[in-house]
């Protein structure tokens, strides 16, 4: 028995020694917020508890909380800064801690990629920037050098222009120059075109047109449709970075090709005798990037599960192209009640009505969605149709005809036969006199 009691004591003594430090361990990490901007919260808070790791990051999301260690508290006493193990080199402290990934945000900063999310949608696993400077072929420097948010830009990455609108105005271009918008294309290959797109989207979709999107429409007796305001001006850096972190990307590798995929407008101003190019608002998805259609779809995903299940419940059918909302139905007497919530839905989404585009087409009337008329038969109208047939026969009895009229002429009747072979069966039948 004597010869137990040194061994018994040992046992005891790594016991408490073990439930002491798994104590320490679990303990929840603290920081020290007293020389923070703490936005909303009381300045008498100094100090934020970090919540574990493993829930999820919102409500309702399968996203889990899953962050960057480097960026966290270290438990136990500050060590000396000779000793401090270094966790960044100078590049990448420079640009962790630069403009373009700065953050209000704490808890969103500090976010690692979620390989379980990235790999129930098939994406690529990018947990570094590394890693995604290695899928689109460029260094660390050159893809930094694309992703950088510049109050001074010397020489910007697009070339802006304006085009006329139909409806009157301008609307703003902006065109990545060549070697930004190949790094774009690349991203559009790997990532933008395998992001989950709702079914009722039909813009910018292989095997999709504006005939898919207007078919569903054919023969109702009444037609709602909706326009959104600024539509990509509405998909801002912060929301296209907001959403691939809710995909499952880490914050550094979000935000980077955020920035890829966004550009300020610009105002030239001289300084010093240099000329340089300084944003005058933020960030945006550009009308003319490759990307930028893509991501409009994909972010728009909740927004037309909302509409569609909203339609359904009203008996309606819904379609979406880029900006253009559709809603089709035989219940007259709903669509102001329907016309009021999409539009609580579209605002609550992030976007706004265009109001002065809202139309309500009914059996009686002309009723066009996304340019083809729908009342009987998906097609031109009777109009339409009998002025292309005029310019087929002055084409034909005209002494001379330049090629540049006969492929706009060939284009128009190419238009009616992917819309309609048997309205465009006639006007075949002239063309192949006028081309032999």
């Amino acid at each position: 028995m004597g010869s137990l009691t040194p061994l018994l004591v040992i046992v005891v003594v790594i016991a408490i020694v073990y439930a002491l430090t798994r104590k320490k361990r679990t303990q929840p990490l603290v920081r020290d917020v007293s020389r923070l901007a703490r936005g909303s919260q009381s300045v008498d808070v100094v100090t934020e508890t970090i919540e574990p790791e493993g829930g999820p990051f919102k409500e309702h999301h399968r996203r889990k909380v899953v962050r960057d260690a480097r960026l966290l508290p270290k438990p136990g006493r500050r060590q000396r800064h000779r000793n401090r193990k270094k966790l960044f080199d100078a590049a990448s402290a420079a640009r962790r801690f630069s403009l373009t990934m700065r953050c209000k945000d704490r808890t969103l900063g500090v976010l690692a990629a979620d390989s379980e999310q990235l790999e129930r949608f098939g994406l690529p696993a990018w947990n570094t920037e590394q890693q995604l400077a290695d899928s689109l072929a460029l260094t660390l420097g050159q893809l930094r050098h694309f992703s950088m948010h510049r109050i001074a830009e010397r020489t910007p990455h697009y070339v802006t222009f304006e085009v006329p609108k139909r409806s009157g105005g301008v609307r703003l271009i902006h065109a990545p120059k060549r070697r930004l918008k190949a790094v774009q294309r690349k991203l559009l290959a790997l990532l933008v075109d395998k992001l989950p797109v709702h079914d009722a989207a039909h813009g910018f979709r292989h095997d999709r047109s504006i005939r898919t999107c207007a078919e569903p429409h054919v023969g109702k007796r009444v037609i709602l449709k909706l326009d959104v305001k600024d539509f990509f001006p509405s998909l801002t850096f912060a929301r296209i970075r907001g959403y691939l972190v809710a995909m499952g990307y880490g914050y550094d590798v979000s935000t980077t090709i955020a920035c890829l995929c966004t550009e300020s407008e610009r105002q030239p101003v001289e300084v010093a005798g240099e000329l340089l190019h300084v944003p005058v608002g933020p960030r945006r998805a550009p009308q003319g990037a490759p990307t930028s259609p893509g991501l409009s779809n994909a972010i728009c995903h909740r927004l037309d599960r909302r509409l569609s299940g909203l339609a359904r419940a009203h008996g309606f059918t819904y379609t979406r192209y880029a900006d253009d909302l559709t809603f089709s139905g035989d219940r007259t007497d709903l669509v102001g009640k329907l016309r009021a919530r999409a539009v609580a839905v579209l605002r609550s989404e992030g976007f706004e009505p265009n109001t002065g585009k809202t139309r309500v087409m009914r059996k009686g009337g002309a009723q066009r969605v996304t340019g083809v008329t729908v009342n009987r038969v998906l097609g031109l109208s009777r109009g339409e149709r009998r002025k292309l047939r005029a310019e087929l026969h002055r084409a034909m009895h005209a002494p001379s005809l330049d090629t540049a009229e006969k492929r706009r002429l060939s284009g128009r009747i190419a238009y009616v036969r992917m819309l309609n072979p048997e309205q465009a069966a006639a006007l075949l039948r002239k063309a192949a006199k006028l081309y032999g």
